[in-house]
C-alpha cells in the first residue's frame, strides 16, 4: 500500500511517504508564516524522490488536531483535494497520537504537548511500548498549572510547548521529567502515514464531506459569533 502522510499541526510541517509498511522518504519544513505557500512543493518534492506520482498513491492520511487552526485547515485542504483529484482514501490521525508515535526509542509514559497559546496547552498522555503506544488521556485542553497534578511521572514530555514551558517543567518535576527537543522530536509525516494504515485496516477510513479538524477550542470567528 502507498500512502502519503501530511502534518502540518504546528509551524513544523513534515511530509512523508510510505510503501509497504516503510517509511520511504520523509522531509520537514519549518514555515515562515503558514503553510500555504510550501506545503504543495514539499508534497511534490517528497514524491520525486520516493519515484512516486499522485496516481501512484492509494491513501492520504492527514494529522487532524489538535493544533494550529490555520495549519490544520491547510493541511486537511490539501488532502482533501488530493482525494477529491485522485479517488484516494482519505483518513484523520489524532495529532498528539501521531507526535506521541515519533518517541520510538523510548518505554514508559509519553507525554504530548503543544503550545495553544493564551497560556494553555493541548495534551495527551500514552503508554509507549515496542507494540506502539496505548492512550491513557484524552485530548484536551488545560492550563500547565492544572496538568501538573494530572502528569503521570517518570514520563517523556515531547511537543512544541518544551520550548516554552520545557524550563518551568523541568522545575517543577526535576529528574521526573525527560524532555525532548522540538527540533529533533516533531510532527513526521512518515508516522501520520503509517498510523493512518493503520487506522485504515482497522476500517477507519474518512467519508469527505463529513471530515473536519478537531480543534478542541473554538475558533476566534466562533468565539465572536456566539
Amino acid at each position: 500500500m502507498r500512502i502519503l502522510g501530511v502534518d502540518t499541526a504546528t509551524r513544523r510541517a513534515s511530509v512523508g511517504v510510505l510503501i509497504d509498511g516503510v517509511v520511504i522518504v520523509e522531509q520537514s519544513q519549518v514555515a515562515e508564516s503558514n503553510h500555504a505557500v510550501s506545503l504543495l512543493p514539499l508534497i511534490a518534492d517528497v514524491l520525486r524522490q520516493a519515484h512516486c506520482s499522485v496516481g501512484d498513491l492509494e491513501v492520504v492520511a492527514v494529522s487532524a488536531g489538535p493544533g494550529s487552526f490555520t495549519g490544520l485547515r491547510i493541511g486537511l485542504s490539501v488532502a482533501k483535494g488530493l482525494a477529491r483529484a485522485t479517488g484516494l482514501r482519505l483518513v484523520a490521525v489524532p495529532t498528539l497520537e501521531a507526535l506521541a508515535a515519533t518517541v520510538d526509542d523510548h518505554h514508559g509514559t509519553v507525554c504530548t504537548l503543544l503550545d495553544a497559546r493564551r497560556g494553555e496547552l493541548y495534551a495527551a498522555c500514552f503508554a509507549a511500548a515496542p507494540s506502539g503506544c496505548t492512550r491513557l488521556t484524552a485530548d484536551t485542553l488545560v492550563t500547565p498549572e492544572a496538568l501538573l497534578p494530572q502528569l503521570p511521572t517518570p514520563c517523556v514530555v515531547v511537543g512544541d510547548a518544551v520550548v516554552r514551558y520545557g524550563a518551568w517543567l523541568r522545575e517543577q518535576l526535576g529528574a521526573r521529567v525527560t524532555l525532548l527537543p522540538f527540533e529533533t522530536h516533531g510532527p513526521r509525516g512518515g508516522v501520520v502515514a503509517r498510523l493512518g494504515g493503520e487506522r485504515l485496516r482497522a476500517g477507519q477510513c474518512d467519508p469527505l464531506p463529513d471530515m473536519e479538524p478537531f480543534y478542541i477550542r473554538p475558533s476566534e470567528a466562533e468565539l465572536r459569533y456566539l
